[in-house]
């Protein structure tokens, strides 16, 4: 799911075997994952899930991988404890699931993160990064929150609104070619209209070959044709927000 006008389920990809570096907390009415710096730090990144929940292991990783770089990374329970979806689940209940866990209709959680990253973590300058579900979320963030300092959207698009374009973040967005949940001439038309409205720094950078979730549900340990792809677009996500943040 990673599309707002064509939502459908994903293949959930190589489940990590990982045990994570960071802990889990409660943040008013949401769990989280929180996992910080070795050093001391102002900056902090909000790391959303896809429909795989914020305990898939992949996505922790993700996180972990932030906090190394040196931020503050937490990972909300965006589904607020919700079911999140499973690959045994019937494809054509998606629809029904998805009613109640908008990508698009998480204005409170994000107050409330905001808040405990400013007041509990010291934060000064937050970024987010999502991925799928998340991707959507953080494009929509991107159009709400402009303390948002850096944004990376990654296989996640908004189609379905007028100021879709109208960045208030500095964001990346990372598509695969062969992405068939969001097709190619979806990213182009984005970047189009970015060219034509976005006032803000923003690039659209899509990667041959790539399906929809290479970026962390790959293990680039087991998928050596894939290993190039996915930790350039790791990297790509790390400079970004190096650059902004």
């Amino acid at each position: 799911m990673a599309n707002e006008a064509r939502p459908c389920p994903c293949d959930i990809g190589d489940r990590m075997e990982y045990g994570s570096l960071g802990q889990e907390v409660q943040i008013e009415h949401i769990q989280s994952y929180v996992v910080k710096p070795k050093c001391p730090t102002e900056k902090a990144v909000i790391v959303i899930q896809d429909i795989f929940g914020w305990q898939l292991p992949n996505t922790r990783y993700m996180a972990d991988m932030l906090s190394s770089n040196g931020y503050v990374a937490v990972c909300p329970d965006f589904f607020v404890g919700k079911e999140p979806w499973s690959p045994s689940n019937d494809w054509s209940t998606f629809q029904l699931w998805l009613e109640d866990k908008k990508p698009t209709n998480i204005s409170k959680e994000v107050d409330v993160v905001l808040k405990y990253l400013k007041e509990q973590c010291g934060a000064k300058r937050i970024g987010v990064v999502g991925f799928c579900w998340g991707g959507v979320a953080t494009h929509y963030m991107t159009l709400q929150y402009s303390e948002i300092v850096a944004a990376v959207s990654v296989y996640g698009i908004i189609r379905e609104r007028e100021d879709c374009y109208e960045l208030k973040s500095p964001t990346l967005f990372i598509f695969g070619e062969k992405d068939t949940v969001i097709p190619l001439e979806q990213v182009t038309g984005l970047e189009a209209k970015l060219k034509e409205r976005c006032t803000v720094d923003y690039r659209v950078k899509i990667f041959p070959d790539q399906t929809h979730g290479f970026v962390h549900r790959k293990r680039e340990d087991i998928n050596e044709p894939d290993r190039p792809s996915i930790l350039e677009a790791r990297e790509d996500m790390i400079n970004w927000l190096k650059k902004y943040m």
